[in-house]
């Protein structure tokens, strides 16, 4: 009874921490910091773009008129069955995106602390350890637009496990039935169950029986992802038409780069899926895996040993996904380029988090170490990823209000004064998604799934400024996710806030092209010294204190 109390409480306190920490979302509003890099520059303004264009539940051959002409498919957007777009359609974007963060947040605790208790470490007494590790857990700062595709993963394999031990409980299929519709298939999941698959296997192999119920339940949550996002299985079947995805190299690093990128990767983890796991957590871990050799442990912690290697194996998966040997293959299979097979490392926060606990449960059980000190690791974790809020992470970044800074783009459609589909824009220095999200009609965009037709014609206008920089030459041509208005003077650089020196001297542009495309006007974020050159005329310089920038509007001649 004391246990459960025990519990009860330091649940209790664990869900006011979470409540604490996603508050400052709640709070700041439009006011907050929140990650730029695939997050403010691109799904935030697509979510707005996609509620306001009509084709939210749009057929399989509809477009996205806001975007590139027209040439964008509405299935490039993903699924109307996914939550987090009704989330966007139906509240203001920085409600959605404080909702988006506590759901996730909320389940990945959920999950992990269901998955240690019942499956890793159900023995009494580690309460603490438990509640502490699935609360570090949900505080990583997973990528936003993922939702649960990683961090719905430890719910998801306890629903697996449970069902694998022959429990056929309703709530384990509610569980495979609802994540679908909160992650993605292709940021996370393809990989997950993969691997059940795979888990699946190995049973059989070890003659443990076919079990039908746990394959007939992986195959089921299959299903389910296959029906929510059957805008992609379409485009992957049947939309044959050549998109920039076809041009996407990624077979390019040597093997000893390789090398050094698989210790990089196990060290430090990666941006879109990061762990914070290098200062407490790896440590633990190394200990944890010594004490096995040194006490010749590997048959009674061969769950650790097994999640061990795998972690590090996932690790030179990705690393190794790069390395220039593949390219017979990739000229041999076309899906080796355009399926992003290195994501199997998708899985490293889930098994980083259960090899913690494990960890300290092998600590205290053969290193003499007391309960107190483990969880004090625990805590430590928690203190050391609290500073990886994206309040504090991304502090001194535009806010969400400065970065799409709503005042100043109507004080410029205002000062054009036409209907927003009579004409085409363009931005220099500054992200096209801040024009989508103020309801301008770009030429350019970020997105990773357009017409190489497109691509091509676009190409034209900057196809000089491409020649003179190798570096964006290599990424427009060999990615091409970003369709920007590339500039050899400026690089990959797309955010010269207002109190920027930085001009452009040399500018040379195609302007005829872009003219013959809709284009009327430039955003840029620096001055361009050489305008007339290009056939561009300053229209107006503007300001506002609620904007990161200082915007030039040229008006193509």
């Amino acid at each position: 009874m004391q246990n459960k109390k025990k519990e009860q409480l330091i649940l209790i306190i664990a869900f006011l921490l979470l409540a604490i920490f996603v508050s400052p979302l709640f709070i700041l509003g439009e006011d907050a910091h929140i990650r730029v890099h695939d997050n403010l520059d691109s799904n935030l303004a697509w979510y707005k773009v996609l509620a306001m264009s009509g084709q939210l539940t749009g057929p399989l051959n509809g477009s996205i008129s806001q975007i590139i002409n027209g040439n964008l498919s509405r299935n490039a957007f993903g699924t109307e069955f996914s939550l987090i777009v009704w989330l966007y359609k139906l509240f203001p974007t920085m409600i959605a995106y404080a909702l988006s963060q506590t759901i996730t947040r909320v389940v990945a605790f959920i999950g992990m602390y269901l998955l240690l208790k019942k499956h890793f470490l159900y023995e009494k007494g580690w309460e603490i350890v438990n509640v502490g590790t699935a609360l570090a857990f949900a505080f990583t700062p997973f990528w936003p637009s993922g939702m649960l595709s990683t961090l719905g993963m430890p719910l998801a394999l306890w629903a697996f496990l449970n069902i694998r031990k022959g429990e056929s409980l309703l709530r384990n299929y509610v569980v495979l039935t609802l994540i679908p519709f909160y992650s993605s298939i292709v940021l996370g999941f393809f990989f997950f169950l993969t691997v059940m698959g795979i888990l699946w296997l190995v049973d059989v192999i070890k003659g443990k029986g076919w079990n039908p119920r746990f394959i007939l339940s992986i195959i089921y949550m299959t299903c389910v992802y296959f029906l929510v996002e059957y805008r992609l299985v379409y485009s992957f079947l049947f939309d044959h038409v050549p998109n920039s995805r076809d041009e996407y190299f990624h077979a390019r690093l040597s093997f000893w780069h390789c090398i050094r990128l698989t210790f990089k990767n196990f060290i430090f983890g990666h941006h879109h899926v990061a762990t914070i796991h290098t200062l407490v957590i790896l440590p633990v871990m190394i200990l944890a895996f010594f004490l096995i050799i040194v006490k010749k442990l590997w048959k009674q912690e061969k769950v650790f040993v097994s999640l061990f290697i795998l972690n590090f194996a996932l690790s030179a998966w990705y690393a190794f996904w790069f390395y220039k040997g593949w390219l017979p293959l990739t000229k041999m299979f076309h899906f080796m380029d355009t399926f992003n097979f290195a994501r199997f490392h998708f899985l490293r926060p889930l098994i980083i988090y259960v090899l913690f606990a494990l960890s300290l449960k092998i600590l205290f059980k053969y290193g003499s170490f007391r309960k107190l000190i483990l969880e004090g690791f625990v805590l430590l974790q928690i203190i050391v990823i609290v500073f990886f809020n994206e309040e504090i992470l991304f502090r001194d970044k535009p806010s969400v209000k400065q970065f799409f800074a709503v005042e100043q783009f109507n004080e410029i459609k205002n000062y054009i004064n036409l209907p927003l589909e009579s004409y085409r824009v363009a931005s220099i220095g500054l992200h096209p998604a801040i024009a989508q999200y103020n309801g301008f009609y770009t030429l350019d965009t970020y997105n990773n799934f357009y017409p190489l037709s497109y691509k091509y014609q676009f190409r034209k206008i900057i196809e000089k400024e491409l020649a003179k920089n190798k570096t964006i030459r290599v990424y427009f041509d060999e990615w091409g996710g970003r369709c920007y208005m590339f500039s050899s003077e400026l690089g990959k650089h797309y955010m010269f806030k207002k109190h920027t020196k930085k001009r452009v001297k040399n500018l040379e542009l195609n302007t005829d092209v872009f003219k013959e495309m809709g284009g009327r006007f430039i955003f840029s974020a620096v001055p361009i010294d050489n305008a007339i050159d290009n056939n561009l005329a300053l229209e107006k310089v503007f300001e506002s204190k609620s904007s990161a920038w200082k915007i030039y509007l040229y008006k193509a001649l």
